[in-house]
């Protein structure tokens, strides 16, 4: 009696708190779950919660509970707040990852299977585009050569779909799709000679070995007998064959997502997913989080009516108990510059007389070349700002050049260094080349560096190719004897000076400008080598340097950004799943919001939902601007106002340029006109 009623108080003590459909969604078992949650209504708590209870008062082993998500970020904070819930005991062998971490978590365990070395290399998309590149430049049955680029979406985008080589053939519909198809069968012969894996292979690859093996996804099931998904509406349709295929016959499955947040078909996140579920799923059951705890009902009411034009299998309306909150104000402008001025006008005023800090703000806009005016602006008027979603230093690709060639001077092993800076600047390496190395150093089971100097190597290519790779390799070996000699900023300088770097990026960036700017990042880069190595600190040699780099460029993508006060400056897709409690959304005009690459099909459906998100993304206060004129190429062009305006309820808005009378105002003003007009005539 004792140890139910301590049950039943724990469970009393991590209800609190939760409305009745919240907890709803946290006490059902028996049957898969889709928790259809609007913007601000308490999702990741649901899902949280739900872990708890499944562990203290469902009796589910924590190490048979898997939830996952998209982004480092969440996942991290997922895990965080799920930690706070449980003991030590209780969360051992809980997993919370994000979908590519959990498919390399399976390729990893089956890696015989695949048939893949346990070193295998994660290629980023400029290694692959640059492999794609090369590959278009030796396929001699394509009549244009196919950018690397160009294909590399292609073929992400056929992955993303669950489609295969063969399959790719079939269903091209272009020029340009046939081209990638015959790219893609090499593509993916050359990887496997490499070793190597792409993004999208971590969600494809588990996929397949669950299909082509049943005991092998027999055994995943048997681990994974709750599935938890957050932002589902993000998933492609890889991601959704990995959730069908490990949820099984038991149905163990909770999903939590909006299909009014869908914001990123561009990289193939299908929002039907959410209505695939209920035909996969004929016992689904689905509850709604409609209650809303971040915005005032003005906003949301705006929100609603907006996303209302949208088609809905299921319809849902988020509601507010926040109170009225001001009306939205809608600021037409002369020019982009006047634009300026008005959002810097209002947030100083909001700042002085309201006493808001610069972080309460946040400036949302469709497209990056945006922020660049409000940037000048913001500095002319000593306000800090910060842009999220920017370019990371180690993003650029001559920062990754240099830290590829300091990581294969420390490490002769590191294949992935040494597959992006062997033929960078070009050294006549041809793909053929490259590709037999791949298979030879897989059959001896060495680095690709070890392999190009042996003789069984030798063999196999032209007295040409194994000239060439040799000066390669007898370089990079003078380097790693220089390392021991010299200070490690001389060897990052010979190897700019060696290879002729900065003439290479002269010729291969876009404009002078480019260039010197891609310069000025790399002699940055030395310059922070110097000073790492001059403090000390155990950071004295390129190798503790490296390792410090990494570190760093790590914290720099997991991390969450330190608090500071300062304005922040984002895309609206960058904005998803942040809330301000001052919100200027920017530039909202035809051509823009919505964008004019998006005009056509499903298009405008998507970008109506951006717009849903960015106002959603306010607490309190919404501004929404647009300039009539705007300047483009040199040519200055007449702009309108976004259709999206006109979908919003006009009795929550406040135009600057309009004056709104009321029908009391309009009655007061017709009587005191009659009584006038009377007045004369009496006269």
């Amino acid at each position: 009696m004792c140890l139910l009623f301590s049950q039943l108080a724990m469970s009393d003590n991590f209800m609190h708190g939760l409305n009745p459909q919240q907890q709803e969604a946290v006490e059902h078992m028996g049957s898969p779950l889709l928790v259809l949650a609007g913007a601000g209504s308490g999702k990741t708590r649901v899902i949280t919660t739900k872990v708890q209870w499944l562990i203290q008062d469902a009796g589910v082993q924590p190490y048979q509970i898997t939830a996952i998500t998209f982004t480092n970020k969440a996942a991290k904070e997922m895990k965080s707040r799920v930690m706070s819930l449980l003991s030590k005991d209780e969360s051992r062998g809980l997993t919370v990852a994000t979908f590519h971490t959990l498919g390399l978590k399976i390729i990893r365990q089956e890696i015989k299977t695949l048939k893949f070395k346990p070193g295998f290399t994660i290629f980023d998309a400029q290694d692959t585009g640059t492999i794609l590149k090369e590959l278009s430049h030796k396929e001699v049955e394509l009549d244009e050569q196919e950018t690397g680029e160009e294909a590399r979406w292609i073929i992400s985008r056929w992955k993303n779909d669950f489609v295969t080589p063969e399959k790719a053939f079939e269903i091209a519909t272009n020029a340009e799709e046939i081209r990638a198809a015959k790219l893609y069968k090499r593509y993916q012969r050359q990887m496997k000679a490499y070793n190597a894996l792409d993004f999208d292979d971590l969600i494809m690859m588990p996929v397949m070995l669950f299909k082509q093996h049943p005991e092998i996804l027999e055994k995943w099931q048997n681990r994974v007998r709750h599935l938890l998904v957050d932002e589902y509406q993000d998933t492609n349709t890889c991601q959704y064959e990995m959730v069908k295929m490990l949820t099984g016959i038991d149905g163990g499955l909770t999903v939590v997502g909006d299909d009014d947040q869908s914001i990123y078909a561009w990289r193939g996140a299908k929002p039907e997913n959410i209505n695939q579920l209920q035909v996969d799923y004929p016992n689904l059951k689905v509850v709604k989080l409609e209650q809303n705890y971040r915005s005032t009902d003005r906003i949301l009411k705006s929100a609603n009516q907006l996303i209302s034009h949208n088609p809905h299998l299921i319809e849902k309306q988020l509601w507010s108990a926040l109170g009225k909150g001001e009306k939205i104000r809608v600021m037409p402008c002369r020019t982009v510059e006047h634009e300026c001025e008005q959002v810097i006008s209002q947030m100083m005023k909001i700042h002085f007389k309201e006493h808001a800090k610069w972080q309460d703000f946040a400036i949302l806009y469709r497209s990056n070349h945006q922020s660049r005016l409000f940037e000048r602006y913001l500095r002319q008027n000593h306000m800090p700002y910060k842009i999220t979603g920017g370019t990371s230093f180690f993003d650029r690709a001559e920062i990754k050049d240099i830290l590829a060639y300091m990581r294969l001077i420390i490490n002769p092993d590191d294949d992935a260094a040494f597959l992006r800076i062997v033929n960078t600047p070009k050294r006549s390496i041809g793909v053929a080349t490259l590709e037999k190395l791949g298979r030879y150093a897989n059959e001896r089971h060495v680095s690709l560096l070890t392999a190009s100097t042996e003789m069984g190597f030798k063999n196999k290519v032209s007295s040409r190719a194994w000239q060439r790779m040799g000066y390669f390799s007898d370089w990079i070996g003078d380097l790693t004897r220089q390392v021991i000699e010299h200070p490690p900023q001389q060897t990052v300088m010979r190897i700019i000076t060696d290879t002729s770097y900065e003439d290479w990026l002269r010729n291969s960036s876009q404009s002078p400008k480019a260039a010197d700017m891609r310069i000025s990042n790399i002699m940055e880069l030395v310059e922070w080598v110097r000073t790492l190595h001059d403090d000390g600190d155990g950071k004295e040699d390129l190798a503790d340097i490296v390792s410090h780099m990494s570190l760093v460029d790590m914290l720099e993508r997991n991390e969450e950004e330190e608090e500071d006060d300062s304005v922040t400056l984002m895309t609206f897709h960058s904005a998803k799943g942040l809330e301000f409690p001052y919100v200027f959304m920017i530039g909202v005009e035809e051509d823009l919001l919505p964008h004019q690459n998006s005009l056509e099909g499903d298009g405008i459906e998507e970008e109506r939902r951006l717009t849903y998100v960015g106002i959603t993304r306010a607490k309190q206060r919404l501004f929404i601007s647009y300039a009539k004129s705007r300047n483009r190429f040199g040519e200055k062009l007449s702009c309108e106002p976004s259709r999206f305006l006109e979908e919003l309820p006009t009795e929550h808005l406040e135009w600057e340029d309009r004056i709104i009378v009321s029908e009391e105002d309009r009655q007061a003003t017709a009587s005191a006109y009659l009584s006038e007009l009377q007045d004369l005539l009496s006269d």
